[in-house]
């Protein structure tokens, strides 16, 4: 049985919709642990009592130090005293950073966590890292980036040989800014599968790759792409429902208009892993409905049952950096 402790009161649809995705969630292999105040209707669920809620809109480190008995640091705490597998929160995502540091510490030689997001694209899953939990990075973080994301790929979206490549503004490896080009030299030293430069045109074309950027740019590109998804899908279907002719047409591509439908929302995948710490934790979205949470809370026993952490601690064991002490990552997303 893997427990994953869920954030009742992160999110901005409210408990009721947190506490129906647990519950759909909930099987005979995963058992939801509601974290939330005492007398919240967890229907049937174990509740954690937690009194404090961190609001969207508070200074993330200020608000995890001022509220250790907050639902978002309860849910942390819970997985780093051992009393659940992986935690889940749809809260305030600079908070769920700043609580994972303190609650769940670093791996052995990870400098900075990083946010790893699937990007369902049309020949296949790829994963992009660091899509926001830092944004300022070095080059040695986008090699570390790599690594982390290399082992996700493999074990959570089952690509046998991922490629590893580098968000820029053109293939060649002279493009870029200080940052890509200095990283671009050190992937293509390493060990790692690199096949080089890749441009945001082709995310969502380009399947089986761990795309690696700086967690501004990957948050930029995220809701680049996430608004687009959702501004066609929805154009395509006003278009359709304007006409009479449209809607017989729009009967014919159903089929075809469902699937595409179901492979780029957002809510098929839940959340994403919070990576290079200690324990599992996935940060789903602010305005995530009770299918996302479902899919989030099933990544997170996903990532539990393929020992994502322990395979990242043994991958990342030649990677120590030699920069110094860890840094804190800046935490700049919801």
């Amino acid at each position: 049985m893997i427990r994953v402790a869920v954030d009742a009161m992160g999110g901005d649809r409210g408990p009721q919709e947190i506490v129906a995705g647990a519950l759909a969630a909930a099987s005979a292999e995963v058992e939801p642990v509601l974290v939330g105040p005492r007398g919240l209707n967890t229907q049937g669920l174990e509740l954690i009592e937690a009194p404090d809620v961190i609001a969207m809109d508070e200074k993330p480190t200020e608000a995890v130090r001022s509220k250790p008995k907050s639902s978002l640091v309860v849910a942390c705490q819970s997985v780093g005293e051992g009393k659940a597998d992986a935690v889940v929160s749809a809260g305030n995502t600079g908070a769920m950073l700043a609580a994972c540091l303190l609650e769940l510490r670093r791996i052995p030689g990870v400098r900075r966590p990083a946010i790893a997001v699937t990007i369902p694209a049309r020949n296949g899953p790829s994963v992009l890292l660091d899509a926001g939990a830092n944004a300022d990075a070095r080059p040695e973080d986008l090699v570390q980036f790599a690594h982390m994301g290399v082992v996700f790929a493999q074990q959570i979206l089952g690509v046998r040989s991922p490629r590893v490549r580098l968000l820029s503004i053109g293939e060649e490896p002279e493009k870029g800014n200080h940052l890509t080009l200095e990283a671009h030299a050190l992937l293509a030293a390493s060990d790692l599968p690199f096949a080089g430069n890749t441009e945001g045109r082709d995310l969502l074309t380009v399947g089986g790759d761990v795309v690696v950027t700086d967690g501004f740019t990957g948050n930029v590109a995220l809701k680049l792409f996430e608004g687009t998804i959702t501004g066609l899908l929805g154009a395509l279907r006003e278009e359709i429902t304007a006409t009479a002719l449209g809607k017989l047409g729009g009967l014919l591509i159903r089929p075809a208009a469902r699937k595409l439908r179901e492979r780029l929302d957002p809510d098929a995948y839940g959340g994403a892993y919070l990576l290079g710490l200690r324990g599992l934790a996935v940060i789903a979205h602010g305005n995530s409905s009770r299918r996302a949470i479902t899919s989030a809370i099933l990544l997170a026993a996903r990532g539990v049952e393929n020992d994502v952490v322990g395979r990242l601690a043994q991958n990342l064991g030649g990677t120590v950096l030699a920069s110094g002490p860890s840094a804190t990552p800046t935490p700049n997303v919801r």
